[in-house]
This record gives C-alpha cells, sequence and structure tokens, in this order.
C-alpha cells in the first residue's frame, strides 16, 4: 500500500486540505463495516448492501455540464446534451466543494477504466459515502498489486459529495445537483445526488471523447463471447434488453454496458455491471437474479423486509429505476480478460411501444449506420408525467447523454469498421407485438433469445427472407422455435389497417428526427431510412 503522505500531497495539487480521516482503496468487506456503521445502508438475506439515493433516482441529464475551455470547446458536441459552463462558475463550484471537504472523512478508490492496457484510464474516485466507494470498487477494475498501487497517477479524479448543493442562482447551475465534466483540468465534480450512476456515466462519458480522438470507436453496448470466440456485441438504450440478453450461460460475457472498440478488437470499460432489477425473474434471468443475492452487491432503492431482511424485487414504491451494481465476478460465466476480437454481429435493440418493427431483421452496412445514428426505442404510458401513449425516443448512437464528441465521430468510426471485419447486422425489437403498449404485449424473452441465438450461431444466414414494406428490413421467413405469424409484425394484428397506421406514423418520426443528420452523411445512408409515405 502506498504511504499515506503521497496520497495526502496528491490531494494537496488539486486543493483538497485539512481532511479528517483518508480510507485509501479499502476492501469491499472494510468498507462494508464503515457503511453499517454509518448508517449508510442495511445488510440484507445473504449479503448484499441495500442503500437509498432519496429524492434522486436517477441521472440528471439537464444538471449535467462539460466546462468550455481552451482543450475541448473546438471538439466538443454543444447543445442540448453537452451543456457549456463558464470558468467563472466552475471555480466557484470548486471552491466550494474543496471548502466542504474540509475535516471530512474521505474513501478514494484508484482503479481503470478500460481493459485494454493501451486504452485504459487511470480513474481516482473520491466519495463521501463508503457505499458510493463500494459502487466504484465494483463498477471499475481494481488495481490488487500493491506494487503497481504505489505508482498510480490518475488521468482524471472524480470527486462525488452527494450533501454538497449548488446554489443555482450563484453557481450557474439549473437545480441544486451538478455534474461538471471538466476535461482541461481533467477533473469532475458531482454533488446534490446520491445516485451512483453518476460517477459511471462520468467516466463513460470522458472516454467517449478521448477514445475516438486515437480512432476507437467507443460505444454503448454490451458484448460477449461464443464457444468458437466470436463476439457479438449488442447496442440499446435502458430497457431495451442490453444487460439481460448479454447474460447467456452458453456465451461468455464480456461485459454489459460500456465498450471500445480498437485495431485489437473490442474491450470492456468496466469491471463490473449496473442491472435494473424491477421485476427481476429467477426463471427469466437467473444470471442477473443471482448476484442480488450475494455479498458485495450494491443494490439501490431496493425493498427489503425490515425484520428477515428478505429483497422484495417486485416493489416499486421507491422507483421503476431499481438497481444492482456488483462486480463482473458474480457471473459465472465470463471472459476474464474483458476482451474479444473484432464483432462478428453487431445487434441493435430497440423497445417499440407502438408494436411495428419486427422482432429481428437483417440490415445492411447502410441501414445498421441510419438505425446507430437514429437510436430508437420508446417510452410507454405512465413512465414520464404526461405520457399517456407510446412515445417514440431517439437517443443517437444509443446513448446521446454520454457521447461529447458529433455523433458523425462516432458514426464514421462504426461504419468503417464494419466494412473492415464485415460484421453483420441485426435489428431486435424487444417491445411490443399483436398491438402497441395497452393492447399487443410484450415480446417473449424466450422468443427472443431464440431469434439472437439463432442470428449469431450463423443459422439465419442464409434463410430466406422478406421486405418490410414499411420500414425497409428483411425479415426471416422461418426460425426454429418461433411461430412464423410472430415474425411478421402486421399478422400479429387483428386489426391490419390500424398496423399500417402506426407504421406510417413511426416512420415518419424517424425521417422528421433524421433531418438533423442528414447534412452529415452519404445519400446511401440517409436512404437506409424507413420508406416515406
Amino acid at each position: 500500500m502506498r504511504p499515506k503522505d503521497e496520497i495526502l500531497r496528491q490531494l494537496n495539487e488539486i486543493g483538497i486540505r485539512n481532511i479528517n480521516d483518508l480510507f485509501y482503496n479499502l476492501s469491499t468487506a472494510a468498507l462494508y463495516e464503515r457503511a453499517i456503521r454509518r448508517r449508510e445502508g442495511s445488510l440484507s438475506h445473504l449479503g448484499p448492501l441495500v442503500v437509498r439515493t432519496g429524492q434522486h433516482t436517477g441521472r440528471s441529464p439537464n444538471d449535467k455540464f462539460i466546462v468550455k475551455e481552451p482543450s475541448c470547446e473546438d471538439k466538443v458536441w454543444w447543445g442540448k446534451v453537452n451543456r457549456p459552463f463558464d470558468d467563472k462558475h466552475f471555480y466557484r463550484i470548486y471552491s466550494k466543494m474543496m471548502a466542504y471537504i474540509q475535516n471530512k472523512d474521505i474513501y478514494i478508490q484508484d482503479c481503470y477504466a478500460g481493459t485494454d492496457e493501451e486504452y485504459r484510464l487511470p480513474v481516482r474516485v473520491i466519495t463521501e459515502n463508503a457505499w458510493h466507494s463500494i459502487f466504484a470498487r465494483n463498477m471499475f477494475i481494481r488495481i490488487n498489486d500493491n506494487k503497481e498501487l504505489e505508482k498510480f497517477k490518475p488521468d482524471f479524479t472524480i470527486i462525488q459529495m452527494p450533501s454538497l448543493q449548488a446554489d443555482p442562482e450563484r453557481d450557474g447551475t439549473n437545480s441544486p445537483v451538478f455534474v461538471v465534466v471538466n476535461f482541461g483540468r481533467r477533473l469532475v465534480l458531482i454533488g446534490g445526488t446520491s445516485y451512483a450512476g453518476e460517477i459511471k456515466k462520468s467516466v463513460f462519458t470522458i472516454l467517449n471523447y478521448l477514445l475516438p480522438q486515437k480512432n476507437v470507436m467507443s460505444m454503448h453496448c454490451s458484448a460477449n463471447l461464443g464457444k468458437d470466440g466470436d463476439t457479438a456485441v449488442l447496442f440499446g438504450l435502458s430497457g431495451t434488453g442490453k444487460t439481460t440478453l448479454s447474460a447467456d450461460p452458453n456465451r461468455k460475457l464480456i461485459g454489459d454496458d460500456e465498450h471500445g472498440w480498437s485495431d485489437r478488437g473490442v474491450f470492456n470499460y468496466e469491471g463490473g455491471c449496473y442491472a435494473k432489477v424491477i421485476k427481476l425473474s429467477k426463471e427469466a434471468e437467473p444470471e442477473i437474479y443471482e448476484t442480488t443475492r450475494k455479498f458485495g452487491t450494491i443494490l439501490e432503492n431496493v425493498a427489503m423486509d425490515a425484520d428477515s431482511r428478505v429483497l422484495d424485487l417486485n416493489d416499486s414504491s421507491l422507483t421503476e429505476n431499481t438497481r444492482a451494481a456488483y462486480p463482473l465476478t458474480h457471473i459465472d460465466n465470463i471472459e476474464p480478460s474483458g476482451q474479444g476480437d473484432h464483432p462478428k454481429n453487431i445487434i441493435m435493440l430497440t423497445a417499440d411501444a407502438f408494436g411495428v418493427l419486427p422482432p429481428i431483421s437483417k440490415m445492411t452496412p447502410e441501414q445498421a449506420m441510419y438505425h446507430f445514428i437514429s437510436g430508437y426505442t420508446a417510452k410507454v404510458a405512465g413512465t414520464e408525467k404526461g405520457v399517456t401513449e407510446p412515445k417514440a425516443t431517439f437517443s443517437t448512437c444509443f446513448g446521446a447523454p454520454f457521447m461529447a464528441l458529433h455523433p458523425s465521430v462516432y458514426a464514421k468510426l462504426l461504419g468503417e469498421k464494419i466494412e473492415k471485419h464485415k460484421s453483420k447486422c441485426w435489428l431486435i425489437n424487444t417491445g411490443w407485438s399483436g398491438g402497441a403498449y395497452g393492447e399487443g404485449s410484450r415480446m417473449s424473452i424466450k422468443y427472443t433469445r431464440t431469434m439472437l441465438n439463432a442470428a449469431l450461431s450463423g443459422e439465419l444466414d442464409n434463410v430466406e427472407t422478406f421486405d418490410d414494406s414499411f420500414f425497409g428490413l428483411q425479415i426471416p421467413k422461418e426460425i426454429k422455435g418461433i411461430p412464423s405469424e410472430v415474425l411478421n409484425p402486421r399478422d400479429t394484428w387483428k386489426d391490419k389497417n390500424a398496423y399500417d397506421v402506426q407504421a406510417k406514423k413511426l416512420a415518419g418520426m424517424f425521417h422528421e428526427n433524421f433531418k438533423e443528420f442528414e447534412k452529415e452523411v452519404s445519400d446511401k445512408i440517409k436512404n437506409a431510412g424507413p420508406n416515406k409515405f
């Protein structure tokens, strides 16, 4: 373990002084003891630590800012997603945080983001709560070699102080919550929220900024390996099945959420998973379910009986966004290196609540580019105030809130890599069939897994297909184990005219959304979207 005075010297360099006590790279067990003693969380049945995040049970996208300074001002994709923050307000927030930390205990985890040594980022995570230190320990790549720790020097430092709130009028924020990224000073400041996902996604934002400048495609996707070593990546927004479908007993998990694709292949950014666990089923998702019964897992806002300490994963009284943060080693079937070859198959997931997209379809490279840039899924009624019918959501590159550069940068990289490595591309709809949300039903996960496995195994490479008349996609005519009428979404609707109306409506939404990107792409990509009506 490195000397404490060296750590204090490094902290002093970034302005952290006069702290009370420093807890450096504590083990999970030691952090459990601290968290429980400080009443930060409660021990549940079989060992997970259950915590509450208070008012904020999800990310605060409107409270995230990037400091506009010389090193990044000509590179960042400024706008609704990447909101500029000036130096004056950053210094005010920074000074307030440095003053706040004085005389407090702090927890530090030094770790890496990125399993590929050539591209990994040394990250230091500083928190005021022990449980957030466990989260960082779970989510990033641990350093178990003391000699390596002694030489560790962070490239970026993330300081998270949930109890410190901003004053919007004076500090230039939208609310008391702030997530401020400063690429020039290699700092991220987080305050006003205990939601641990802000730490994880801040690191993702940093890598999404740095790595494409090194010709590494940065991806919001899961990835796994087949028995023959074939790599598959699965793009998708929250709720589309990215984590669920990548945890397959017949394929080794590389990672469930964030990856890079370099000239050497695919590599995981993380050392853990941050999975939604609301209504988690032992039968449908056994691998993830088991992580909710293991020591070391952090469970955010999951209901628990106060006496028996037994969990109720179906209880959404605190939030629909209940989460489990656990190290990858909690999953039995993983790829220990966190790396794989160039993807043989690329899957783009969507949860179409309009019920009109096919459950699986082949895409040309141009169609894959179109759908990657579009990043479509749908919110359903009841998920947000005022949402009374399915609402189309387009998040470019399947992760717009975390993409610091212009979407064309990521799209260009993806297109080049698909062409070079001849990756096969698929669109899978894990959403509704037989009608829109409220009338139809969600696609069976058993069917989705069967279709996905057929694509990955090569079973669908030469199968006969037919054209989808609305979206221009190629739908397989048959897949073993799937009723033929399930494959054509129009056949699952009783009212075919109603299907046509919904399909045209969604196609129009695609076209309207894509207008923003038409000037940046070729005609082939622009024309690879849905048919126009």
